[in-house]
């Protein structure tokens, strides 16, 4: 299912003489509820970005990659429970650019985390799809605030955190590293319904990579 086409599409502009004024706009992405066969393609996102990943947040670790498989079957099962609501964004050639992921889901709110491909970023698919999950979590799901947390050192994903529209709200400990909690109230998406799997077309801003609560996931 197509929940959103994420970002602005990719244009080459050619310069003066006889191609003067061609462009090439390229697929946008898709974010996309996750499936049981996104699997191959999450599994090298994760292998491919992982040293990229460690660099900013905690290594997911070898039994992570071992239990792959089962590990999928257990998110998808997690979400048809509506305890958690994973999303990938897919590219035109079916593979994952990044997750957005929502957990724990309870009382009308639930923790976001979101990570995105090194060769995705500084194009602002991040922002875009956080910002498209906000509305889903509002017109599909049903909540009413999102959560979410970053390390004082990753000042990207606090970037993406203050486009999205997510407010400070206090100081924690990020794998025994200073952090932030910050909220979203989502009442500003409370008039957006969802139709069923409609496409929209998003605009945004470049920015690096980024993590939150639950990503992990």
């Amino acid at each position: 299912m197509v929940l959103a086409r994420v970002g602005p599409p990719s244009t080459v502009i050619y310069g003066g003489g006889r191609t003067a004024g061609l462009h090439t706009v390229l697929p946008m992405p898709e974010l996309q509820l996750l499936r049981p066969d996104h699997a191959p393609a999450l599994l090298v996102f994760e292998r491919d970005n992982r040293a990229y990943f460690a660099a900013s947040v905690p290594d997911r670790g070898e039994d992570y990659f071992a239990r792959f498989d089962e590990r999928h079957r257990a998110l998808l099962a997690e979400q048809e429970a509506g305890d958690c609501y994973f999303h990938v964004l897919v590219g035109a050639a079916g593979e994952v650019l990044g997750r957005v992921n929502l957990v724990n889901v309870a009382d009308g709110c639930a923790d976001l985390g979101y990570r995105m491909a090194e060769r995705a970023t500084g194009r602002g698919l991040a922002t875009a799809a956080v910002r498209e999950v906000c509305g889903l979590a509002a017109g599909r799901y049903g909540l009413t605030a999102l959560r979410a947390a970053a390390r004082l050192d990753n000042a990207a994903s606090r970037a993406v955190l203050a486009r999205t529209g997510f407010t400070l709200t206090g100081e924690t400990r990020l794998s025994g590293r200073p952090g932030l909690t910050f909220l979203r109230s989502l009442e500003d998406f409370s008039d957006r319904r969802s139709d069923g799997g409609g496409v929209v077309v998003l605009q945004g801003g470049g920015e690096e990579v980024a993590e939150g609560v639950g990503e992990e996931a």
